[in-house]
């Protein structure tokens, strides 16, 4: 059960992460759509990150 927690939490702090980097550049973390904004990274990478430290809380 601690290597799903930890996974859990390393997975967020990576989401977090490309969610910065994302803000900064867009087409670096979203370089398979045909348009990349930075609207699409924070619903991609900040729910991902949200739901992800939600999962965390609850196991």
């Amino acid at each position: 059960m601690y290597f799903v927690h930890l996974l859990i939490q390393f997975t967020a702090i990576f989401s977090v992460i490309l969610l910065l980097i994302g803000l900064y550049k867009p087409w670096v973390v979203l370089w398979w759509e045909h348009r990349q904004d930075r609207l699409k990274v924070i619903k991609l990478y900040g729910s991902i990150a949200a739901l992800l430290f939600l999962l965390q809380w609850f196991i």
